[in-house]
Order: structure tokens, then C-alpha cells, then sequence
């Protein structure tokens, strides 16, 4: 079988490839390889484990819950918070581990399980794999380790971590946010409670939508991978600018005054500037992945501000940023991690520091957003392909050696299987918009045709 872990956690369409014998199963492998990685130094561990709306949490929240109990975890359940919530909690509260149940941006059929370590980072690989063995090993008949009596792992509600995060997100702030008004695009997700609530704390007059989650509507024809509503929603109340979260609000994407698009990139760019500003932005440095646009990079180079490109994932880019001490970095897609406030991507955070540059300078956001030019880039998603053919197709190689030969100096080419949807991504950059898809309507075509 292919690698159980994507870039981001377990994910599949709830009760048919995740199932709750799966969860509760991966509960206990995670509980197992962690203890035998020393993570728990030898106290009694304890887990916080949170979920998005999605009506699939709640079956496979009680699945990992009894997982993590049976193999003699604690565990503090902080019911639907962001993901970055939980990330918070597990290492504000000291625990052990933090689990939570989403698929992001995903539709609702689908759902995830994301597990972090002690002090709310994600896993490396290698703890990933083994707990993937241990989870293997037992599907094929190795049995656990089970405690018994006063061994097992006890449950409660741990309520407070709503407030408890709103503390931390406005913490955070350098300047209030009085005067702006803001649209808030919560994606009937994890959010939607928290978002509204820090931004109107912080001063800001807020209009919401997407912000009435029900189970079923998670991502459904809004949030960061739907802008049209938060657009329109901007122009009819005349806000400053808008915000959209995805199903998680580990990421954010904003639309200007006028409904144009201000996409991670731009987020990136406004940030490293109002943070070098501070003298924050540690070594001069930010941190993005080679499906950066290219006017990212000019952008950054005419600022003097050094750009550091790693794989595709915020968890290379976290990687990167760990292993050097630099401050910012982060996603096109939204995802954009604060180092000093956060160790993942956190859509809420993103947006509150995006509206805090705002009111500081009294800019628009259209305007700070200028500081780059986004060069024209086509991205085309190729489905039902064998994406892990995608680096040793000879004929896909040729394919792309053509499409780079035609673009020059002027553009580039990006091919990639998706980590957590079985696809393979088709992204071209050129100087010319028509040239662009011609170029990506190609490739796509032999993508289809070699791993078809």
C-alpha cells in the first residue's frame, strides 16, 4: 500500500477510507510510538484533541478519544476550534500530544486526522512512518499493550480553551483594529465562533458569512477556495477588505475593497514588510515554496529581503524556518506561519496581523498588497492519474523540457502530485496570461495521457 500520511495528517472520505476503527487504531499507534520516542517522559500523558463541524467528527472524535484512552492517554477534548487552536492548547497546556479531526478546505464528505507533538508541532516523517508500521503491525495481528484499572486514560471537557486562545490571538497584536470594517468569511468551519469574536475584541466593526456551520455545509461554496461571496459581501457593505478561512482556518485569503484578490503571496509580502519594519523579521529572511508566484520573489528582491523556497507543504516551510530561527514564512494558498505566535499556519492570526497593518498605516489593503505585481499563473488539476509515476515518466519529462523551452526565461513550469488528494498539480508561470494556459492545457493533456 501507498505512505498511510499526505502532507497534512490522514485524510479520506469519512466511514469508507477513514473509518473509526482506523482512527481509534492510529490513536493508539500514535500513543505508542510517542511513549517509545520519549515524548512522554515517563508521567502520565495527556492529549488534547479538538475537530472541525464536519458531522463525521463527531464519530471519529469518539474513536480517537477511546483510542487514546485505552492506551492510558488523559484527555482534554476542546471541542470545534481551529486547527491552530489545538496546535496552541497542546503546547500551552504542556500535553503530550494534540489530535485533530479535519480535511481543511476539503468537501464534507471527506475528513482528517492530524496529529502534533509536545508543544504543538507537527511530526516529522519518521514519527509519522512508525506509527504508520505499529498501526500496520496491528491490522495484521500484533496485539496491543493494554492498561488496565487505574491505567486507563481518563476524559474531560476542557472548556476553557476557547477564551484561552482568543487571549493568545489578541496577544498578539501590535495595534488595535478601530475603524475597519471587515467582512468574515468563516467557511461554516472551525472558526466560526472564534474569528468574529478576536476581531470584534480587537476593535474592528465586523460583518460575517459562512459563520453558521450545521455539519453538512463546511466549505460548501464559500470560504478561501470560494471568494465570489466574500467579494460580492465586501463591495455590498463597503468594507475596508475581507478575510476567508478554510474548513480549518489554518490558512487565510483576503479580498480588497474593490473584490480583488489578495492572495498568500501578497499576504507574505505585507507582513515581511510591516514585521522587518519591527525589526521582527529575523535575518532579513521569509520563507515560501517553489509554487510562490514570481513576482513574489521580485517583490522581496526589491525590498532587500531575502526569500528562502522550500517544497510544497507548510510543513517543509516550518521546517525550514525551525532549523534557521526566521520568523515568517508560508503558503500561496494562505497558509502563513508566525513563529514568534504560532507553530503552524493560523488563518485567524494571519488576518488579524493583515488588518492590524492596515489600521497602522492607513493604507489600503489594495494599496500595501501593490509592493508586488502577480505575474500571470495557471494552475490545472489533473485527477484520477497515477500521481507517484509523476517524477520517472519519461514521456512526461519530455513533455515538460518542451513546455520550458517554449517559456524562456520568461515563465516556469511546476509539476507535483498532490499530498492529499489524488491528483497531480500543473502550474505554469509566463509573462503572457494566454501563453500561460496554452502552455498548462498541454501539459495537462500529457499528464493524462503518461500517468492515465
Amino acid at each position: 500500500m501507498g505512505r498511510l500520511f499526505g502532507t497534512d495528517g490522514v485524510r479520506g472520505v469519512a466511514n469508507a477510507d477513514l473509518t473509526a476503527e482506523m482512527a481509534l487504531a492510529l490513536s493508539v499507534a500514535a500513543a505508542h510510538v510517542l511513549a517509545e520516542a520519549g515524548t512522554f517522559e515517563g508521567h502520565r500523558p495527556t492529549a488534547v484533541v479538538g475537530r472541525d463541524p464536519r458531522a463525521s467528527g463527531e464519530f471519529l472524535q469518539a474513536a480517537v478519544v477511546a483510542g487514546l484512552a485505552s492506551a492510558g492517554v488523559d484527555v482534554l477534548t476542546v471541542g470545534v476550534l481551529p486547527t491552530p487552536a489545538v496546535a496552541y492548547l497542546t503546547g500551552a497546556l504542556g500535553a503530550d500530544l494534540g489530535v485533530m479531526l479535519s480535511a481543511s478546505h476539503n468537501a464534507m464528505p471527506d475528513n482528517g486526522i492530524k496529529f502534533f507533538a509536545r508543544g504543538g508541532h507537527k511530526l516529522a516523517d519518521e514519527l509519522e512512518d512508525k506509527i504508520e508500521a505499529v498501526y500496520e503491525s496491528h491490522r495484521h495481528g500484533e496485539p496491543w499493550e493494554r492498561p488496565t484499572g487505574a491505567g486507563v486514560g481518563r476524559v474531560r471537557s476542557y472548556d476553557e480553551g476557547f477564551e484561552q486562545y482568543i487571549a493568545h490571538l489578541l496577544a498578539a497584536l501590535p495595534n488595535r483594529l478601530d475603524g475597519l470594517k471587515i467582512v468574515l468569511d468563516e467557511a461554516h468551519g472551525a472558526a466560526a465562533g472564534v474569528s468574529p469574536e478576536v476581531f470584534s475584541r480587537a476593535g474592528a466593526q465586523v460583518v460575517t458569512i459562512g459563520a453558521e456551520p450545521d455539519g453538512l455545509n463546511i466549505n460548501d461554496g464559500c470560504g478561501s477556495t470560494h471568494l465570489d461571496k466574500l467579494k460580492a459581501a465586501v463591495i455590498e457593505h463597503g468594507a475596508a477588505f475581507g478575510i476567508a478561512h478554510d474548513g480549518d482556518a489554518d490558512r487565510c485569503l483576503a479580498v480588497d475593497h474593490t473584490g480583488e484578490e489578495v492572495d498568500g503571496d501578497q499576504i507574505l509580502a505585507v507582513l515581511a514588510l510591516a514585521l522587518r519594519e519591527r525589526s521582527e523579521l529575523r535575518s532579513d529572511t521569509v520563507v515560501a515554496t517553489v509554487m510562490s508566484n514570481l513576482g513574489f520573489k521580485l517583490a522581496m528582491e526589491r525590498a532587500g529581503i531575502r526569500l528562502v523556497q522550500t517544497a510544497v507543504g507548510d510543513r517543509y516551510v516550518l521546517e525550514e524556518m525551525k532549523q534557521h530561527g526566521y520568523a515568517l514564512g508560508g503558503e500561496q494558498s494562505g497558509h502563513v506561519i508566525i513563529l514568534d505566535h504560532a507553530t503552524t499556519g493560523d488563518g485567524t492570526l494571519t488576518g488579524l496581523l493583515l488588518a492590524a497593518r492596515v489600521a497602522e498605516t492607513g493604507r489600503s489593503l489594495r494599496e500595501l498588497a501593490a509592493v508586488m505585481e502577480r505575474l500571470p499563473q495557471v494552475l490545472i488539476n489533473v485527477p484520477d492519474v497515477d500521481k507517484s509515476r509523476v517524477k520517472t515518466s519519461a514521456d512526461l519529462a519530455a513533455a515538460v523540457t518542451e513546455a520550458e523551452r517554449e517559456l524562456g526565461s520568461t515563465g516556469r513550469v511546476l509539476l507535483r502530485s498532490s499530498g492529499t488528494e489524488p491528483l497531480v498539480r500543473v502550474m505554469v508561470e509566463a509573462a503572457d496570461i494566454d501563453q500561460a494556459r496554452s502552455v498548462a492545457g498541454r501539459l495537462a493533456d500529457a499528464v493524462k495521457s503518461a500517468l492515465g
